[in-house]
């Protein structure tokens, strides 16, 4: 009998037990800033898609943005863009995010993993912002990207090259699924 109370105990602290909380992406802006010595040029994409899923273990976030979607306010200089990352043949950039949990302060960072050009590099601890909690979380950050990372070349204009840092802006909104 003794028994039997164990094991129904250990059944329903295992049923009863919270479940992985998934996340959606509701809204996102990502802007890439690019400096040459005559001009600097942003652009920018609201296109991003993303999930999350935050259990016992911590929180994995995957977002993806369409390379194609950046608008800079010149449509010569986006079709370059594309053409100079490869976006016909990578047409996405893929970030994997890893947390420690749901972000519960005012800061936090995360290590980031990003797909983008045809190739792959982390960047971690990059530390974000938390700017409103109702309904979910929003925040704001600057991913580091460099040019390099990704051995993308870097584009000229006038024989000079842009510099190779372009940080990436990032604006998101998330809300937790039902």
């Amino acid at each position: 009998m003794r028994r039997l109370w164990v094991f129904a105990l250990l059944f329903v602290g295992f049923v009863g037990a919270p479940r992985a909380a998934t996340w959606v992406l509701e809204s996102s802006t990502l802007t890439y800033r690019v400096t040459h010595r005559l001009h600097k040029v942003e652009g920018t994409s609201h296109a991003s898609r993303g999930k999350g899923l935050c259990d016992a273990s911590g929180c994995r976030f995957l977002v993806a943005a369409p390379v194609g979607t950046f608008e800079s306010g010149d449509s010569n200089r986006d079709l370059h863009m594309i053409e100079t990352t490869r976006g016909a043949q990578f047409p996405m950039v893929k970030v994997s995010v890893n947390l420690e949990g749901v972000p519960a302060g005012e800061e936090f960072t995360a290590d980031l993993a990003i797909e983008f050009a045809g190739k792959s590099h982390r960047y971690p601890s990059v530390p974000f912002r938390v700017s409103d909690r109702s309904g979910g979380f929003r925040f704001r950050g600057q991913i580091p990207l460099r040019l390099t990372d990704f051995t993308v070349p870097a584009p000229s204009l006038l024989g000079m090259a842009v510099k190779d840092e372009v940080p990436v802006d990032v604006e998101m909104a998330w809300s937790k699924k039902p």
